[in-house]
């Protein structure tokens, strides 16, 4: 079992930045991909970005490439996502995911393990 405890979101206008904090507990951390998804009001969960087991290797949707960081410090059992240039349309529940595997995924129901989610709000 591994217990995911999200932080860092809140209010920032637009333009402005984040950091998101994932703290893991429980079985090893690094044996574990980390994906970051979000859902707004009405919208299907999407997702935002992941990371391997070792760090190496990362993915991004399109919306949020070039904008979002996505990284991890397995002595800290801990994954961030920094989010910079912040829109609007970022505004929703962010949640980290736990994939046991080394290979991530952007599909929500292959991770087996979530958070509560924090809260993001972009105004304009």
């Amino acid at each position: 079992q591994v217990q995911l405890v999200e932080s860092g979101g809140g209010l920032v206008q637009a333009g402005g930045s984040l950091r998101l904090s994932c703290a893991a507990s429980g079985r090893t951390f690094s044996s574990y991909a980390v994906g970051w998804f979000r859902q707004a009001p009405g919208k299907e969960r999407e997702f935002v970005a992941a990371i391997r087991w070792s760090g190496g290797s990362t993915a991004y949707s399109d919306s949020v490439k070039g904008r979002f960081t996505i990284s991890r410090d397995n002595a800290k059992n801990t994954a961030y996502l920094q989010m910079n240039s912040l829109k609007p349309e970022d505004t929703a529940v962010y949640y980290c995911a736990a994939r046991f595997s080394n290979r991530y995924s952007s599909i929500w129901s292959e991770y087996d393990y979530w958070g509560q989610g924090t809260q993001v709000t972009v105004s304009s």
